[in-house]
């Protein structure tokens, strides 16, 4: 079933009010007048269980989301084409949207939270249903669903973004390489708090910078702060998009929000830090209370199954859970990569702390 998603998907017939995280929205926003939803064919040689059961759906899913519409559309598209149910989008900030699902407890008006990194997630664990999907046990070890509501689908590292036509002789290998007095102001960077991805960058500068121990990272995060000159994004979406349109030199993001780039041919590269990378995934969560529930959960086993997760490696440019489902070949293998990790404990309990100390940083230069 093909149908067409607007950046505002829902502004008659759920609250408005997503005007606020504009960014991540107008970032990624199609013409006026919609953009059709791309038609994916994979070819598959066996049915899985979970395409035996969604094939029967039909209805309705409300998906909160804060993905660039170019990745939703296919897989809404997929799931629409698989199982006959009516998608609605909801596209906004992480943020926002997890703002939404709070004010909405005990009568919520969507059924999927879709995005958002775990050491976002995990703090809101009791505004989502517990539920694992039919295909846990194709998934990665290190990335089964061990807490019932919080559903891995896809493995994201932290990455330096790179315009090549503009860095010229300036080395950039990793975090210290940004406190380079030529790229003052020319980092792109998104505020933490707005941005989940931005926060796992904070994440990771803290540990990497910190040889392990995050108290000892801030001193670096005030001299990058410094370097940043007073420049601060509101969306992911508009870190990559300036690094690729020449507004900025380098940027800190997710590696699909560059790797696009790098698959389209634009001149940019990617850079995964020497000083220490941390791979996390993105999830995929059931609201509480969902109205829809039974299609809800056919969307968790959708996303996690072979269809799914091969349209995002082969034409999304992500890395899978599963273990049958190879990464892009223009990736660098997570063995070539310096992997780091966090204390997820520690970074859940630390958040609001780290946020808050983050902008006290910001704000004094």
């Amino acid at each position: 079933m093909k149908r067409k998603l607007a950046a505002m998907f829902m502004a008659a017939v759920m609250v408005t009010g997503l005007a606020a995280c504009g960014a991540e929205k107008q970032a990624t926003a199609p013409a006026e007048g919609g953009t059709e939803v791309q038609e994916t064919t994979v070819g598959q040689e066996e049915t899985t269980a979970a395409d035996k059961e969604t094939s029967q759906l039909s209805g309705d899913l409300v998906i909160y989301c804060p993905h660039p519409l170019e990745f939703i559309n296919p897989l809404v598209s997929e799931f629409e084409n698989q199982t006959g149910v009516k998608v609605e989008v909801v596209a906004a900030g992480t943020g926002e949207l997890l703002k939404r699902v709070e004010s909405e407890q005990g009568n919520p008006l969507g059924d999927i939270f879709w995005g958002g990194s775990l050491s976002t997630m995990k703090p809101q664990m009791d505004l989502f249903e517990s539920y694992q999907s039919v295909n846990e046990e194709f998934v990665q070890e290190d990335m089964k669903n061990v807490e019932g509501p919080l559903t891995r689908f896809t493995d994201i590292p932290s990455v330096i973004m790179v315009n090549t036509d503009l860095i010229g002789d300036i080395e950039v290998n990793g975090y210290e390489d940004l406190l380079n007095p030529e790229l003052k102001g020319k980092i792109a960077h998104c505020d933490p708090s707005k941005s989940s991805s931005s926060y796992e960058h904070l994440i990771n500068m803290l540990y990497a910078m910190g040889n392990g121990n995050p108290e000892e990272g801030w001193d670096y995060v005030e001299k990058f702060c410094e370097n940043l000159d007073g420049k601060l994004l509101s969306g992911s979406s508009a870190v990559y998009k300036g690094v690729a349109d020449g507004e900025y030199v380098v940027g800190l993001t997710f590696e699909e929000g560059a790797a696009k780039y790098v698959a389209d041919g634009a001149p940019v590269k990617i850079v995964y830090m020497e000083e220490g990378v941390i791979s996390k995934p993105d999830g995929v969560y059931i609201i509480k209370d969902a109205k829809n529930m039974e299609n809800a959960r056919a969307f968790i086993d959708f996303i996690t199954g072979r269809d799914a997760q091969t349209i995002i490696t082969s034409q999304l440019n992500r890395r899978s859970v599963r273990t049958d489902v190879p990464a892009p070949s223009y990736l660098t293998p997570k063995e070539d990569i310096n992997i780091i990790y966090d204390d997820p404990e520690l970074v859940v309990e630390m958040k609001e702390e780290w946020l808050t100390h983050f902008n006290d940083i910001f704000t004094s230069f």
